[in-house]
C-alpha cells in the first residue's frame, strides 16, 4: 500500500501516460518547460474565481473582469508563459479578452454565487494524501451538489477517471461536507447530482452522470494500483513517437540516453539544457540514436538558430536605423539594408471573388499572398486583368537585411 503517498489526479494522468516521465517530474522534482495553453488556462481560471467569488457579494463587471485578465496575463513575459513569440502571447490575449465578453454576454444577468469556487481539498485516504481543485461546486440543496470544471483546451471530450476522483472527493470530503452545514445544518451525506464540463472557449457545457457503486470501486482500485506501483518504484518507460516528441524530459530520457538519468533532486533543479543534453547524447552508445532520432535533433537544432537569426536580423536593422546606416562591417561580414516593397492583397474575400470572375482562381493553387502577386508576372495573365488585382492591392515598404562576407 503507498501509505502517505501524495496522490492527485493529474499524478495518475501522468504516470499512466509514462512511468519515467512520472518519475523525472515527481521524484528527480524536474520541472517542465512552461506550456502557453497552461498559462492561458490558469489566467482565464483565476478570472472565473473572481467573478463567482462567494465572499464577494456584488458580481464583478465585464470590464473589471477584463481588467483582472489584463493584470494576471501581463504578470508575465511571453516566453514565461510559453509563448513563441510576442505576436502569439498576444493573440492568446485577445482570444481571453474574446471569451470573457461572450461569457458576460450569455450570463451576465443570471450569475449566481456557488458554493465555492477554487476549493483546494487535501483528504487522507486509503494510505493516500489525495489532493483536489474544484473549480467550482454549486448546491442543488438537500445535500446535493454540481462539480462544474472549467475546459479551455481546443476540444472538450470526457474523462471517466477525472469525472470519478471529482466525485470521489467531493463526497468523502469533511470541507465539501462543512460548507453544505452552513447552508443546511442538518445534513449528514454528501451526494454528487451532477458533473459538467465547462468549455469557456465555445461557452458550452457537457453534463455527465454519476458513477454508480461498481463504477467507483474498480475505479479506486486502479487507483491505488497506480499507488502502490509508484511506491514500488516501477518508473519503466512507455515510449511513443507521438508523446516523446513533445516530452521535456526528452534529452534525458533513457529511452534516447541509452542510461538512467542520475542527476540532481530537489525542488528547482533544471532540466539540462540543450548543450548539456547534447553531451549526454554523446556519451550514450551509438546504437541509441536512430535516425530518427538525430533527425529530430537537427530540426530541433535549426529551428532554434533559425529563430536566433531572426531576433538578430531585427536587432541589426533598429540600430542600422537609429544609427542613419545604409551599411556596415563587422570583423567578417557586412550588412547592407535595402528597401523593398511587397503587394498586400487585405482583402481576401474580394481577392477570390476577383480571381474567381477573371478564371484566374485555378493558376494559383492556393490563393496565398505570394501566389495571387506571382500573376502579375505570369505573361498569360491579360493586361486588363492584372490591372484590376493591382486595384485591390496595397504596397508595402519593408527594410531587408543582407549579410555578406566582406571583402
Amino acid at each position: 500500500m503507498a501509505k502517505g503517498l501524495s496522490f492527485s489526479y493529474s499524478k495518475m494522468g501522468m504516470y499512466k501516460e509514462c512511468p519515467q516521465k512520472y518519475k523525472f517530474r515527481y521524484v528527480h522534482m524536474l520541472p517542465e518547460q512552461p506550456k502557453y495553453y497552461f498559462a492561458f488556462g490558469s489566467a482565464l481560471h483565476e478570472v472565473m474565481e473572481y467573478i463567482y467569488n462567494p465572499a464577494t457579494a456584488k458580481f464583478p463587471t465585464e470590464a473589471e473582469a477584463l481588467a483582472l485578465f489584463k493584470k494576471h496575463w501581463d504578470a508575465t513575459s511571453f516566453d514565461q508563459k510559453g509563448y513563441a513569440s510576442m505576436e502569439k502571447e498576444a493573440q492568446g490575449f485577445e482570444e481571453g479578452c474574446r471569451i470573457i465578453r461572450a461569457y458576460y454576454g450569455k450570463h451576465g444577468n443570471s450569475l449566481v454565487h456557488p458554493l465555492s469556487v477554487e476549493m483546494k481539498s487535501t483528504l487522507d485516504m486509503d494510505g493516500l494524501n489525495l489532493i483536489s481543485i474544484l473549480d467550482r461546486i454549486d448546491y442543488l440543496g438537500e445535500g446535493r451538489v454540481k462539480i462544474l470544471d472549467y475546459k479551455t483546451g481546443k476540444t472538450v471530450q470526457r474523462e471517466p477517471d477525472q469525472l470519478m476522483m471529482y466525485q470521489k472527493v467531493a463526497e468523502s470530503s469533511p470541507m465539501v461536507l462543512k460548507l453544505v452545514q452552513q447552508v443546511e445544518p442538518d445534513i449528514k451525506q454528501i451526494r454528487v447530482e451532477q458533473m459538467s464540463f465547462y468549455h469557456l472557449p465555445s461557452l458550452q457545457e457537457m453534463t455527465f452522470e454519476r458513477s454508480d457503486d461498481k463504477e467507483m470501486y474498480e475505479f479506486w482500485q486502479r487507483v491505488l494500483g497506480v499507488a502502490d506501483d509508484i511506491r514500488a518504484g516501477k518508473f519503466s518507460p512507455t515510449p511513443d513517437e507521438n508523446k516523446c516528441r513533445w516530452c521535456d524530459y526528452r534529452n534525458i530520457c533513457p529511452v534516447f540516453t541509452g542510461k538512467e538519468y542520475d542527476g540532481p533532486s530537489g525542488w528547482g533543479a533544471k532540466i539540462p539544457s540543450s548543450g548539456a543534453a547534447s553531451k549526454a547524447a554523446a556519451a550514450a552508445p551509438a546504437e541509441a540514436k536512430t535516425d530518427s532520432e538525430m533527425l529530430s535533433e537537427k530540426i530541433d537544432r535549426l529551428g532554434a538558430l533559425t529563430q536566433e537569426e531572426k531576433k538578430l536580423r531585427a536587432e541589426i536593422i533598429a540600430l542600422m536605423q537609429k544609427l542613419n546606416f545604409k551599411r556596415h562591417f563587422g570583423g567578417k561580414f557586412q550588412a547592407v539594408l535595402k528597401q523593398t516593397s511587397q503587394l498586400d492583397f487585405a482583402d481576401k474575400d474580394k481577392t477570390v471573388q476577383l480571381l474567381r470572375h477573371l478564371n484566374l482562381l485555378n493558376k494559383t493553387l492556393v490563393p496565398t499572398q505570394t501566389t495571387v502577386a506571382a500573376l502579375l508576372d505570369d505573361a498569360s495573365v491579360p493586361e486588363a486583368d492584372k490591372k484590376q488585382l493591382l486595384a485591390l492591392a496595397r504596397r508595402l515598404q519593408q527594410t531587408d537585411l543582407q549579410i555578406t562576407e566582406a571583402e
